[in-house]
């Protein structure tokens, strides 16, 4: 099915997870899951919108340091949680990073291949394990019949991708759904990446550079695949991952299904 992507003006890659089918037939309830890029450009208008739409939590999984560069616009009745992922932005800091910039100037594949390191470090590492639990928590907690948790980064692609894939694997929803929604952030992102590489074009980047901003700035099945491989080769299989690592019960798993299903 075709994303349900949201009215937002002043924002990339907002949409329902609403409409996904299950395995068992069910259906992730529309208006509850929220997914999206940085909300710090968001209009009054925006506001007025997921106000309207019922959003009464907003989870960023950015940096302190994105946080503090770009605070997030969110309704004031909305509650804000702040759960970062990586202790720093690991999906840009290694692009500001001399050594790397250097090899992203010369080696067309070194931003791909940051890239499939990056969504192996997002399954392994412990801060994202206790974001994504913490992510889970606040899901659980929303009670609210009319209330919408939204979740992002500052694409909305790479930790807010993952962030999907835990919770539509929860929700029993088959993978090749789960991989179609992560790669419609392509599409919705294309914009972004156009305006990335016409800067860099003007700025006389190479070949090279130019093939990986816009590695680094889209999302691959390549990278997904990193990030599942590593899962079923350490943990076993995803449903251990989430049991085991992300502390997901089996009851915590159907309340999960009772509250975003249909």
């Amino acid at each position: 099915m075709e994303p349900n992507v949201l009215d937002i003006k002043n924002g990339l890659n907002f949409r329902d997870l609403g409409g996904y089918k299950t395995k068992s037939g069910q259906l992730v309830k529309p208006q509850k899951v929220i997914r999206s890029a940085k909300l710090s450009e968001l209009s009054d208008q925006d506001l007025q919108y997921l106000s309207d739409y019922g959003l009464i939590a907003d989870v960023d999984f950015r940096s302190p340091e994105e946080q503090a560069a770009e605070p997030d616009r969110y309704p004031e009745h909305a509650t804000y949680h702040f759960v970062p992922v990586f202790p720093t932005d690991e999906t840009k800091s290694s692009e500001q990073a001399d050594a790397l910039q250097k090899s992203f100037s010369r080696d067309p594949h070194a931003g791909f291949e940051n890239m499939v390191k990056t969504y192996a470090d997002i399954v392994k590492m412990p801060s994202a394990q206790k974001a994504y639990r913490q992510f889970f928590d606040i899901l659980l907690s929303n009670d609210d019949e009319n209330g919408a948790v939204l979740f992002h980064c500052t694409a909305g692609k790479d930790r807010t991708g993952m962030g999907a894939v835990y919770l539509l694997s929860a929700l029993g929803v088959d993978g090749h759904t789960i991989r179609q929604d992560y790669l419609a952030t392509n599409d919705l992102i294309q914009p972004m990446v156009e305006k990335n590489l016409a800067a860099a074009r003007k700025h006389g980047a190479t070949d090279a550079l130019l093939a990986n901003i816009q590695d680094l700035g889209t999302v691959s099945g390549a990278f997904l695949d990193s990030a599942l491989a590593t899962i079923d080769a350490e943990y076993g299989s995803m449903r251990d991952y989430l049991q085991d690592e992300l502390k997901l019960t089996p009851a915590e798993k159907r309340d999960l299904r009772e509250l975003y299903l249909q």
